[in-house]
């Protein structure tokens, strides 16, 4: 296949996934512009720690979009469709079984998170209210993440894009009314997203039926407790939650830390990490379509395959990154005052603003990386890499915080992403080797 295929097949992928993935940080600049003119700082902060838990516990389970991937990919590619069919079933179990134990266990989990990130007496009732109700979709929002891992391990990102477009549209026309026309405030937010869970299950079981005539092969129910392939599957998906709850922990170290420095701190973080998520999410597709044309070529055994995937992905991952720094230099401050309307949250955001310049540039190795290593399912070494940069995120917290305060809290971030980046590159030409071996 020549070059220039390659970065059509990249963008045959990599385009839906793009479309679908925005989705998420326009809701959630949805989310802080309808809480950010609410009266005072400490509703938005509400809605971030709120958040923040949710983006702990699902992207802790995150394994379950990675691992359908690779492990989906791989068996695309070494042509096995009754495999491709079992996977998707033993991750929709796995789901279901950890959403009723998160509802189970929800009354520990909202006490040490508030324990741990410690908000301020005006926001910790408001996160507990949003977590209360936002829980009960946790076992839809954790389908979800297995259902989008199959499509993307069948090469089929419209169908992810379709699902989590209607999930996050219905989302955005509910936080709307329940909030601005209904006044609910940080509890209409949480209801919104419940409900949009909820509902974008039905359009993706209907979605994973039509597909299922095009992967072709058979059910075979008892394939799906094989001893084998559920060994693999636990550790794939243990390294994968090792290495999410790392990156989840740096997550809320930023959150925690600057709401240490005070609600106003905390609100213009919860600002600017809307333009690190806008980024990284968008920045993601070419790490998921990395993922599925990897994952294709380990389960094929062809390295040339591989390499090609590899470098057209990462091209595409590296000019993007480019893009979002120059919209940010330019468009930095106008975006601020569209998510918030308090003056004191616009100024102090702004000081920090060139941290989300120079961000996207940095961590585009780290995002392109975690996809070429999630499709070859080496989750090992990124389960070791991810430990590995969050000592050196810690050591730079204790160094450069007390000196720097929040302009100290960014660059030990900024630091965290290089060191991922180095941790991972470090292994790739091994990774390269070991395909079609």
């Amino acid at each position: 296949m020549a070059a220039e295929n390659w970065s059509r097949k990249t963008w045959f992928l990599a385009g839906p996934v793009m479309l679908s993935n925005i989705s998420v940080p326009l809701l959630g600049a949805v989310d802080t512009a309808v809480v950010g003119h609410l009266p005072g700082p400490h509703y938005l902060g509400a809605v971030a720690v709120g958040a923040l838990i949710f983006s702990v516990v699902y992207q802790g389970c995150n394994f379950l979009r990675m691992g359908t991937t690779g492990l989906t990919a791989q068996s695309l590619g070494a042509r096995d469709p009754d495999e491709v069919r079992t996977w998707l079933a033993r991750a929709g179990l796995l789901a279901v079984c950890i959403g009723v134990l998160l509802i189970a266990l929800q009354t520990p989990v909202i006490w040490a998170s508030l324990k741990i990130v410690n908000p301020g007496p005006q926001v910790q009732p408001l996160a507990d209210a949003y977590f209360s109700i936002r829980i009960w979709g946790a076992p839809m929002a954790l389908l979800n993440l297995a259902m989008l891992g199959w499509f993307f391990g069948i090469q089929n990102t419209r169908a992810a894009l379709a699902t989590q477009i209607f999930m996050n549209g219905v989302n955005i026309v509910l936080d709307l009314w329940f909030v601005l026309g209904l006044g609910w405030g940080v509890e209409g937010v949480a209801w919104a997203t419940l409900i949009s869970e909820v509902s974008a299950i039905a359009l993706g079981a209907w979605i994973v039926r039509r597909n299922l005539r095009r992967v072709g092969g058979h059910w075979h129910m008892g394939g799906v407790i094989n001893a084998e392939r559920l060994a693999r599957m636990v550790r794939v998906n243990g390294d994968i939650f090792i290495r999410s709850m790392c990156l989840q922990a740096a997550f809320v170290l930023v959150i925690s830390i600057g709401a240490r420095m005070g609600d106003l701190t905390l609100a213009a973080n919860a600002i600017l990490l809307n333009f690190q998520i806008f980024s990284s999410y968008t920045m993601d597709a070419f790490a998921n379509a990395a993922e599925a044309l990897t994952g294709e070529a380990v389960g094929a055994r062809n390295r040339e395959q591989f390499r090609k995937a590899v470098k057209a992905s990462s091209l595409w991952a590296l000019i993007f990154s480019a893009l979002f720094s120059l919209f940010y230099l330019a468009l930095g401050p106008l975006f601020i005052d569209l998510l918030t309307s308090i003056d004191t949250v616009r100024v102090a955001a702004r000081e920090y603003l060139p941290w989300m310049v120079v961000l996207p540039m940095i961590s585009v190795w780290s995002f392109q990386l975690d996809g070429i290593f999630i499709g070859s399912t080496w989750t090992r070494e990124m389960r070791n890499g991810m430990a590995m940069s969050l000592v050196v995120f810690v050591a730079a917290l204790f160094l450069l915080v007390p000196a720097l305060e929040n302009h100290g809290l960014w660059l030990s971030f900024c630091l965290f992403m290089v060191a991922r980046a180095l941790t991972l590159g470090a292994v790739y030409p091994r990774l390269e080797r070991a395909v079609g071996q």
